[in-house]
């Protein structure tokens, strides 16, 4: 019996923690107003773009990139068509001669 009390409470912790863990949001589910009011509002999301892709996007402005990367213009689809966001990446430093 003691057995089988810690497996059901080890199944109900692991279902709770699962239930708890956010999904990441999807662009094409939200239009561009409010995809840019989330990132003001964190500061930094990881976003789902597409089927299988993501990336971390962040506000312009602030310190969320981490040194030496900055935040640079990107586009990603919503509901409502393209919508510019930034995300961090290194500058291009090498300029050809």
């Amino acid at each position: 019996m003691p057995m089988r009390r810690i497996a059901l409470m080890t199944a109900a912790i692991l279902l709770a923690a699962t239930g708890l863990a956010e999904a990441r949001p999807d662009t094409r589910t939200m239009s561009c107003d409010q995809l840019r009011r989330l990132l003001q509002s964190r500061h930094a999301v990881v976003l789902t773009t597409g089927p299988n892709t993501y990336d971390r996007y962040v506000r312009q402005f602030g310190n969320e990139c981490d040194w030496p990367e900055v935040p640079m213009s990107a586009y990603v689809p919503t509901r409502d068509g393209s919508c510019p966001v930034y995300r961090c990446e290194e500058p291009v430093t090498n300029f050809p001669d």
